[in-house]
Order: structure tokens, then sequence, then C-alpha cells
């Protein structure tokens, strides 16, 4: 795939991974790893049996999946999900596996309370193999499967395109009109630093991030004559205020430069069926905000890329 392609499958998967009940986030990973590995055997239930302590194996390299795909943020429930399907395993697979593999639908990473009960469990099943199983281990697995397979998991078609030629003002007004109901307060902005040219650098903006964020740059004139045509001059202002609290929100639980793109990319997009120019619009509004530096960090002055390590400024 191309970098377009790329970027639109993992807005696409990561869609459809919010709030995706467990049954569904089963036959995903089920589905997945079937294309991905011959040996995959999804396991389903049957009767009073019910899948006998596997959601699914890898026969060659002996590993049992557990799925859970929480509808809330009860990590006591998760908790009890994992002790129970690895007690099952044990006691209805006991020969049958190496590894315990635990897929979680958590876009956010391993809970600290589920990461100690793993750990635990760890170091009681030596020399088994506890693994957890997320986010990046999941669109690892899917990057490596070829366009048609890709788009076969995904339930649609990713197009080959890339250049954002084409797009114009009209493509951005929904967008920016769904930006300005979501402002999240109307307090006026504190001052805004100056732009500095070496901000991608002192983020460490790299890959397909750094790429969407370049090419969004060569288009953010299009955000601010939709602002300068409203006849609203504190507009822009509003708007950006509700992304920089947006952006703070998320900066409180991640620092992982692709979490925090993906989340202001969802934030813009909402939960409408993402297209490639509706992702290369939601790039360029993101770029709009990074050059009036609402989101991201300014570097402190003077810095230049090589010559002062960040954590020392």
């Amino acid at each position: 795939m191309d970098f377009p392609q790329r970027m639109l499958a993992q807005l696409t998967l990561r869609q459809q991974l919010t709030d995706m009940p467990g049954e569904s986030f089963e036959q995903l990973i089920h589905h997945l790893l079937s294309l991905r590995h011959p040996d995959f055997v999804p396991v389903r239930t049957h009767g009073n049996l019910g899948d006998l302590g596997a959601d699914g194996l890898l026969l060659w390299d002996r590993v049992l999946w557990a799925c859970y795909s929480p509808q809330t943020d009860d990590i006591g429930r998760v908790k009890r999900k994992f002790a129970s399907d690895l007690e099952k395993a044990l006691a209805k697979r006991p020969d049958a596996f190496d590894t315990f593999r635990f897929a979680v639908n958590d876009l956010k990473g391993v809970h600290p309370e589920l990461s100690v009960m793993m750990s635990e469990a760890q170091e009681k099943l030596r020399p088994r193999r506890v693994e957890p199983y997320g986010w990046h281990r999941l669109w690892n697995d899917v990057m490596r499967l070829d366009l048609i397979a890709t788009e076969d998991l995904l339930g649609r078609e990713l197009p080959v395109q890339d250049r954002t030629y084409g797009i114009g003002l009209t493509d951005l007004e929904a967008l920016l009109a769904r930006l300005g109901e979501e402002r999240h307060t109307s307090e006026p902005l504190a001052a805004l630093p100056e732009v500095n040219k070496y901000k991608i650098e002192w983020n460490g903006l790299t890959g397909d991030v750094r790429g969407a964020l370049i090419q969004g740059i060569g288009h953010s004139h299009l955000v601010d004559g939709y602002y300068a045509g409203l006849g609203a001059p504190d507009e822009a202002d509003r708007v950006a205020q509700g992304f920089r609290v947006y952006y703070d929100q998320v900066r409180t639980d991640t620092d992982d430069q692709d979490k925090l793109w993906a989340a202001l990319q969802e934030y813009i997009l909402g939960n409408a069926a993402p297209s490639l120019n509706s992702m290369y619009c939601a790039w360029i509004v993101i770029a709009h905000f990074f050059q009036r530096c609402d989101v991201f960090d300014v570097p402190p002055d003077g810095w230049v890329p090589g010559t002062e390590d960040r954590s020392a400024a």
C-alpha cells in the first residue's frame, strides 16, 4: 500500500474499533489472523461445550488466543475476563499452547492494573508465555497484508491517489462547520507563540504523520480563506480554543505522536465513514492549527535540530 492508502486504512480501522462489541471484535481478529496465518483455527462456541477455553489457535506456533472488547472503561471487568479466559485455557486445553495471547480492544494501550495482572500470571506460568495483543500489534499485522486482503478485512476499497490536488474550500466547509459546533469554550485565546520552522523536528513527527502534516500545510491557506469569509472575526479563535482543549485532554493520556495525530483526525471527522478526500481535508485542518501553534509543542528560542537533545531543553 502507498502512503495515503496506509493512512486511510489506519483511520478506518481505528474508527471501526471504537465501541466495537465483543463478538464483532472477535470476528475481526479471526478474519485478520485467517488472512495472515494458514494454521490459524478460529474457534466458535458450540452448545454446552462453549469454546473449550479458546477463541482461536495458531497450531504451528502453539498460541492460544482470547479476545475481549469491553463496552465500558471498567477495568474490573477486563481483569475478570483475563483471569477467566486463562483459567479455562489451562483447565480445558493444557497441552494445546505455549503462549496465551490476550487481545483487548483498547486504543489507549494496556491498563496499568491489567499489566500487573499479566506480569504476575507470566511469573506463575513459566515457561509458558503470556502476551498482550493491542492496537500496535494489530496494526502491524494489518500492515503485513497485501492491498486486496486489507480491503477484504476493512470491507472497503482503498483508492490509489497520492496527491491532494483538486481539494478546494468547499471540501473543507463541512468539517470546519462541525468544528465550530464542537468548540468547548468561548474564552479568549492566550497569545499565540510565533511558529518555529523546526517545530516538526522538535515534536519528533516522522514517517506517515510527518508526510500527512506536510501535505496539509501545502493547503492550509484554504482554512484561513474559510474563516475570512464568515464575517465573524472571532470564530477562528473560538474554534481553535476548542481544538486546543481537546488536544490537551488527549495529551494527558499519551505523548505518542501517532496516537495524537489519530485522535485529532477522529475529532475532526466524527463518526462518519472516512474517505480519501475527507482524510486529506482533516490533514489540512490539523496543519492549520499546527501552524497557529494551537497543537503540538513549540521549540524553545534558538533550538536547532542536532544541537541539543529535547529532554535537556
